[in-house]
């Protein structure tokens, strides 16, 4: 049997919430199952607002767009990142300029975000890469020096910190994402934080079409009836997805658990092999584990040890995206160290559910292929 690259641990105390949602009558968006989970999920983000939404695009598009980005605007994107980040710049019509990463975290490079600055710019969108916070202190200092606002799409960051302080707390507002294979999971879905009640407010308008969720008029006496101000969209989580992730909420704590115990398994079992650079988790932050990603060497061929692996039923992939050489960004700009990651990341196996011997298979496979002369370019 193959060992998954990423696997959601769900079960029955899902299944039971989900039969509690359907005795309920409320299946829709922005029900009470999704105030429980926005409840819940502000203590683990540490801030005084959370909005569940239908996924993270949806909660950067919602960020961005209460923050003020617009047509003629730039915000500076770490270029290392799944291009949903990106994407969502382009959906308020402001530019999203790309700068490098750092080489051993793979976040926003502060440096590289200071020599970016124009009168144009007005925001700093980080990204925490794979889960593992990127430098707030750093960027808020930047941040706050030039009169722009900072933005942090934590997607795959759920528990992690920086600095003691709770992912989603480290900056004006952030975004999270609960696709399948993210650390927390309902499938889909995402949610925006924020400590600002004004950016929330409007964030939640935005997100049930201009007006407020039909919740807010339930038990009315009257007859409500909204009216619309202003166009937004559909970006409601279902109360289905948020019944799982509150179940889900309680088991963050075990699920970090194991996935950090199986990155410290990876890193005894191939801490010597000099093919691989393995990932680095800074001291001052935690790491969620989201994904466990190599750094094969340069003599080593990516395509035919991913083959290889694939064949022994190993399950792999490449990292994420060197944003700047997509065609849709058309981004006349050289960033040397995310293009190197694009073309020398290999993720494997990495979920809360993989078993001491599921590992030890791993590890073993990824040696004996990655040592080969056979996968040699």
């Amino acid at each position: 049997m193959d060992v998954a690259l990423g696997q959601p641990t769900v079960g029955e105390p899902e299944l039971r919430a989900i039969a509690e949602v359907f005795a309920s009558g409320w299946l829709s968006g922005a029900g009470p199952a999704c105030k429980t989970f926005e409840n819940q999920f502000g203590a683990v983000a540490g801030t005084q607002h959370v909005l569940a939404t239908s996924n993270c695009g949806s909660a950067l598009h919602l960020g961005l767009t209460v923050l003020g980005a617009g047509p003629g605007d730039e915000v500076i994107v770490g270029d290392y990142t799944f291009p949903a980040t990106g994407h969502a710049v382009m959906w308020t019509g402001a530019r999203p300029v790309f700068v490098d990463v750092r080489p051993d975290i793979w976040s926003i490079d502060p440096a590289a975000v200071e020599a970016a600055i124009t009168p144009r710019t007005v925001g700093i969108l980080a990204v925490d890469v794979f889960g593992q916070p990127a430098d707030y202190d750093e960027l808020r200092r930047i941040a706050d020096k030039h009169g722009l606002w900072l933005m942090e799409d934590a997607a795959c960051s759920a528990g992690a910190t920086y600095h003691g302080r709770p992912a989603g707390s480290l900056a004006d507002v952030a975004t999270f994402s609960f696709h399948g294979r993210k650390g927390i999971t309902a499938g889909e879905g995402g949610a925006l934080t924020t400590d600002r009640g004004d950016l929330a407010d409007r964030a939640r308008k935005l997100h049930t079409y201009g007006i407020e969720p039909a919740l807010a008029r339930a038990g009315s006496q009257d007859l409500p009836i909204p009216s619309f101000d202003e166009a937004g969209w559909n970006y409601r989580l279902s109360d289905v997805a948020a019944a799982i992730m509150s179940v889900q909420v309680t088991r963050l704590p075990e699920l970090l658990a194991a996935r950090r115990r199986v990155a410290g398994a990876y890193h005894q079992l191939l801490g010597d092999v000099d093919e691989l650079t393995l990932p680095v988790a800074l001291e001052d932050r935690e790491h969620p584990w989201q994904s466990y990603v190599l750094t094969l060497g340069a003599e080593v061929n990516r395509g035919s040890v991913a083959s290889a692996l694939r064949a022994e039923g190993i399950q792999c992939n490449f990292g994420t995206y060197a944003s700047h050489v997509q065609p849709v960004y058309r981004a006349d700009v050289h960033l040397p160290v995310s293009r190197d990651l694009f073309a020398r990341h290999l993720a494997i196996p990495m979920h809360a559910n993989l078993t001491d011997d599921e590992v030890e298979r791993v590890a073993a496979g990824v040696r004996r292929i990655v040592t080969s002369a056979d996968h040699r370019r």
